[in-house]
């Protein structure tokens, strides 16, 4: 049934989670199956954060939970979203925002193609975030590795990011 869970492309940086995300919405398009697409980056793209929230974790939390409720005003629909899972604390608060159960996938990528991918997201003039991602990538992919509550991992360097995709929605039954 869809919208019974929520789809999460959980990963480090660089290892393609907005581009399967965008791929996954393709084939969910391409098969007549309503859903609605969240990009986590963009809930928690707030400066400075609140002082009981300097993650902007609980920011980020209230920003999906309301734009659910809207998506799912407009009826049913499969839930797929993109971001980072590094606890079970965190796979909670994705659930009671969404008031969903969370089914998550790890995508994964060697360390020499998670930095190129995030040196051709990056222009000159943002050498910051660049460093920023380079500097903390391959620690998040092993803690992610090492809390291991991922449903699958896939390897988004072995496969298009289309592949990835159908292999999500295989795994998850949609």
């Amino acid at each position: 049934m869809t919208g019974a869970f929520a789809v999460f492309l959980n990963g480090s940086f660089g290892v393609g989670k907005s581009t399967v995300l965008e791929h996954l919405g393709d084939q969910l398009a391409a098969a007549g199956t309503p859903f609605a697409l969240v990009d986590v980056d963009w809930f928690h793209r707030s400066w400075p954060p609140a002082p009981d929230d300097p993650e902007n974790v609980l920011g980020e939390a209230e920003n999906i939970a309301a734009v659910w409720a809207t998506y799912r005003h407009a009826g049913p629909r499969q839930l797929v979203v993109s971001g980072v899972i590094r606890s079970g604390a965190d796979r909670e608060r994705y659930e009671r925002a969404t008031g969903l159960p969370v089914r998550s996938v790890r995508l994964e990528a060697d360390a020499a193609t998670s930095e190129q991918r995030l040196r051709r997201r990056y222009s000159a003039d943002q050498q910051t975030a660049l460093d920023w991602h380079l500097q903390r990538h391959r620690a998040l992919a092993e803690q992610l590795r090492a809390a291991d509550l991922d449903e699958l991992a896939l390897d988004t360097a072995a496969m298009a990011p289309a592949q990835v995709a159908g292999a999500v929605r295989r795994h998850v039954g949609l």
